[in-house]
């Protein structure tokens, strides 16, 4: 289903965003200008590996899962594109095809500009290509962090950063205890295990231990998160 305009709360999502908040207002208007909305269901396939590249896109509400097939056939995710972030230019940069399967998760609201239009507005706004680089930089910078953490942190540490940083792109106070936090995006824990490049079974205990020692607790439609203190000296540690 596509509606042709964002709703308050997600176009809020995509000019509050980090990086296109960066941008001057006239390279937004003309970006925002031409783009379009797509609107999807949970687990609706936005675009595959080996597609060419069509669309550069923004997550406006909900996720964005970002996975691949193994030669065994099971998909395994590598990351969650969060509201107010922009993804698939890469490939559109590079002029290969799409190096992953990127999937709905949850229902999604996506922005959308086409690959013409991107070109378009690269060739009036000499703006852009310095904010694609940091955008790109910004990237390699997390992709190094990500590959030191897996090295030299515990998966104990890993995890609390992860969900730290859910509870930052997905909380919701809780009605109940005002020092609580729901993680609103909804992992299986092998979804959640997938991301800390660990087996469930280990996920599992970790999250049990933690819910042992009242820092989360975990519930049927997902985790919330009751001392993000703890959860912060447990990511600093090693």
């Amino acid at each position: 289903m596509d509606d042709p305009i964002l709703t308050i709360e997600e176009r809020e999502a995509i000019n509050t965003g980090r990086w296109f908040s960066s941008l001057s207002p006239s390279l937004r208007h003309d970006i925002l200008r031409c783009a379009y909305v797509k609107r999807l269901k949970d687990g609706d396939l936005i675009s595959a590996r080996g597609d060419p590249p069509e669309e550069w896109m923004a997550c406006a509400k909900g996720a964005v899962r970002v996975s691949s097939t193994s030669l065994s056939g099971k998909q395994i995710t590598f990351t969650y594109v969060e509201p107010g972030i922009w993804f698939g230019d890469v490939a559109i940069l590079d002029g290969d095809t799409r190096t992953h399967d990127v999937y709905a998760h949850g229902d999604t609201t996506i922005l959308c500009v086409a690959k013409a239009d991107f070109q378009k507005i690269l060739a009036t706004h000499v703006e852009l290509y310095d904010a694609m680089l940091r955008l790109q930089a910004r990237r390699i910078r997390q992709l190094f962090g990500l590959v030191e953490d897996l090295n030299t942190l515990p998966l104990r540490s890993r995890l609390a950063k992860q969900l730290l940083h859910l509870a930052r792109s997905y909380g919701v106070p809780s009605l109940h205890h005002g020092s609580e936090t729901r993680i609103g995006l909804h992992l299986a824990q092998e979804e959640l295990a997938q991301l800390l490049g660990a087996s469930r079974q280990r996920v599992n205990q970790e999250l049990k231990a933690m819910e042992r020692e009242e820092i989360l607790r975990i519930e049927p439609g997902g985790l919330v998160v009751r001392d993000r203190e703890a959860l912060l000296r447990i990511s600093s540690s090693e």
